[in-house]
């Protein structure tokens, strides 16, 4: 994992016992030096190398850590 990856977990599990998923202005401003678009790429490299995962409420995108959180251990139930 290259260092902005590690950055953006150790920010996630600081965080882990109030909130498990996060909005992108909340991962983009872990790089202020970067452009929104270049953390848009390191977000979504995550995404593809299945360290993060899109959570969607239908209206909004939200990023979180795979297999973490309370809706992610009722996934599949019917």
């Amino acid at each position: 994992m290259d260092e902005n990856a590690q950055k953006v977990v150790d920010f996630m599990e600081s965080k882990a016992k109030n909130k498990s998923k996060f909005y992108f202005k909340d991962l983009a401003a872990l790089f202020p030096d970067e452009k929104p678009r270049a953390a848009k790429k390191i977000i979504n490299k995550m995404v593809n190398d299945e360290i993060l995962e899109y959570w969607s409420s239908g209206s909004t995108t939200m990023y979180g850590l795979k297999g973490a959180g309370k809706q992610h251990a009722s996934e599949g139930e019917e």
